[in-house]
């Protein structure tokens, strides 16, 4: 999370203004430390981290300013959550494998507490908190009602089965959506966030496939 490239950047900005003082505030002095003060800039999800050097890492603080992209994020991915909620809630009651309520209960840990921020952010910047009859079906990843309905009509492992085929889904959209404002958000806490969605969700995604190819 670009968190701690902000860190390493305030750091490097107070050894330099140290600097100056010690040196009059000449100018010459500043160009040493500047040009020989790597960052490591984190990666986005699947990519590696890079170094940046200290002039580019000075423009690479992001603003604390929302955008529309980073509301849009947040009271989509509330109602995304919700849906996750209502699957996860199923599991509990309806799995015949003890692992897979076991996941079950971790998404529903994790998502709840999320759903949580999110709408503790919103309310923050002064924007709407999404209703729960906010229409979905553009999102990545949602079930339909035809799929959550069958998804309630089963149990034992035909449920396991299409739980995780749903979830997994699921999870993918949640990865995509956080990709998209990844790209185009400009709020730190809405880019960590993003960030800690998408890797979450990616190892639930490896958990739910070994589950799926188990005997």
């Amino acid at each position: 999370m670009r968190v701690r490239l902000v860190l390493a950047v305030l750091t490097i900005l107070s050894a330099l203004s140290a600097t100056a003082c010690s040196t009059g505030g000449r100018p010459a002095a500043l160009s040493t430390p500047l040009s020989t003060a790597p960052v490591i800039a984190p990666g986005r999800p699947g990519e590696a981290a890079r170094t940046l050097g200290a002039d580019e890492a000075a423009t690479a603080v992001p603003t604390p300013t929302a955008n529309a992209a980073d509301v849009r994020y947040a009271q989509d991915m509330i109602v995304h959550h919700r849906q996750a909620l209502e699957m996860a809630t199923l599991a509990l009651t309806h799995a015949g494998d003890p692992t897979v309520r076991a996941l079950a209960s971790r998404i529903r840990d994790s998502q709840g507490p999320e759903i949580q921020v999110m709408s503790r952010w919103l309310t923050e910047q002064g924007m709407r908190l999404p209703d729960h009859h906010t229409n979905h079906g553009a999102m990545p990843g949602m079930a339909t009602p035809e799929q959550l309905s069958a998804l309630a009509a089963a149990s034992g492992p035909e449920f396991d089965r299409l739980f995780l085929r749903l979830m997994t889904a699921h999870h993918q959209g949640a990865i995509t959506m956080s990709a998209e404002v990844l790209t185009n958000g400009s709020h730190l806490r809405i880019e960590e966030m993003a960030n800690e969605i998408a890797t979450v969700q990616a190892g639930e995604i490896r958990r739910m496939a070994r589950l799926l190819t188990s005997p």
